[in-house]
């Protein structure tokens, strides 16, 4: 898109400066002897004529419509570059969100491993109480119940593991594969967002500047078309040889020049250009009504990320204060249950309440850190332009 932009940009520029040519013709032509004037007797009316020309024209900008058509390319230039560190902002976000997701699936599947282990544990302690006599049936499959409904968790958690790297390899551009692993969800740090942040820091975001430019472009197409309403001033020039003889073509005799100006302008057009006056005031106003608005919806991403990363650590220490509570009753449940004071239904509660619950704080440490990310990529991100500055550049933009 920057390539096809920077072509239209050189089009247009192209236009402010002169513009020189050539051209060179052989014909063979039969003239009629009753035409007009008629060919005197004895003249061949058969002859060969050749040309060469060069030519050169000039239509110089009085009115400035070219200089504003240039601005407007050269706005859609930066718009352009802008759509793409867009492009790598959301893709850099997209990256550190799944792999997140990812680093939370892994340890929800060690949570479910662990869990199934221990209560694969109970079930063959329960097996034993069970040929013994000291407890019942009920019991005993209620603890089998337990232990299938934890083996369970594993193959769902495992298929959106495989779901999340493919999703990241395709971000990547890469087939899907596996995704290599560092840091467990657990072992992160998440950076602190320091207060006041000044709303200038969102006049780096893309999707802003794609706007402004956007505006920029369409309030120069403005000036351009009321350039129509003017006159334009043209100037030409033509040196050449014409000759009727192969062996006289380069002499002087055959030489032929003109040079003329040109002023043309509207006189009525039955509000054609009215009308493309019209239209391009129009789109500006459709610019200027998106660039406000993409400014408005700028504040409300940051204002939801900013508020978001502040309550999911509210509610990440609260879930874990609730897994330390459930963690603390299952151990009573099951003290309880040996002393014979309850029987084992309390205990299956309590232990899987407790699995939910350490599933569910795993899922909020994730999303706090990704209400991280999401106030980067929400005030244009610091990391965009060292990741831009990685991405393959088009070869007419690096020139």
């Amino acid at each position: 898109r920057i390539d096809q932009f920077i072509g239209t940009l050189q089009a247009t520029d192209s236009q402010a400066y002169p513009q020189l040519g050539y051209g060179a013709d052989v014909s063979r032509t039969g003239a009629s002897r009753e035409g007009q004037p008629p060919i005197p007797p004895g003249v061949n009316p058969n002859f060969t004529l050749y040309q060469a020309t060069l030519g050169a024209s000039w239509q110089i900008d009085l009115f400035g419509r070219v200089r504003r058509l240039s601005e407007a390319a050269q706005a859609q230039v930066y718009a352009s570059e802008q759509a793409q560190r867009g492009v790598v902002l959301t893709l850099v976000s997209g990256v550190a969100t799944s792999y997140l997701a990812l680093r939370a699936l892994d340890a929800q599947r060690e949570i479910a491993q662990t869990t199934a282990q221990n209560f694969g544990e109970t079930l063959r302690i329960f097996d034993l109480r069970f040929k013994a006599g000291l407890v019942s049936e009920t019991e005993l499959m209620q603890v089998r119940s337990q232990y299938k409904q934890a083996l369970a968790t594993i193959p769902q958690i495992e298929q959106q593991i495989a779901a999340t790297e493919n999703r990241i390899s395709i971000l990547l551009g890469r087939n899907p594969a596996p995704v290599a692993r560092g840091k467990t969800i657990n072992e992160l740090v998440a950076p602190l967002i320091p207060e006041g942040l000044p709303s200038t820091l969102l006049q780096r975001r893309p999707d802003i500047l794609q706007a402004e430019q956007n505006l920029v472009a369409a309030n120069a197409n403005v000036g351009a078309t009321r350039a129509l309403y003017y006159p334009t001033l043209s100037l030409t020039g033509l040196l050449g040889s014409i000759s009727t003889s192969a062996g006289n073509f380069l002499s002087s005799s055959a030489s032929a020049w003109s040079v003329g100006a040109g002023l043309t302008g509207p006189i009525f057009t039955a509000g054609a250009i009215e009308g493309q006056v019209q239209s391009a005031e129009a789109q500006k106003l459709q610019a200027q009504l998106g660039y406000q608005r993409t400014i408005l919806n700028a504040f409300r991403e940051t204002n939801d990320a900013l508020v978001g990363a502040q309550k999911t650590v509210e509610g990440v220490a609260l879930q874990r204060e609730r897994v330390d509570a459930l963690r603390e009753f299952a151990r009573l449940s099951r003290l309880k249950f040996e002393n014979g004071m309850v029987g084992y239904l309390e205990v299956l509660v309590a232990d899987n309440e407790l699995f939910a619950a350490e599933l569910a704080l795993v899922r909020s440490d994730a999303d706090r850190y990704t209400q991280v990310v999401n106030v980067y990529q929400a005030m244009g991100g610091g990391w965009v332009d060292v990741a831009d500055s990685l991405t393959p550049r088009p070869v007419a933009r690096a020139q």
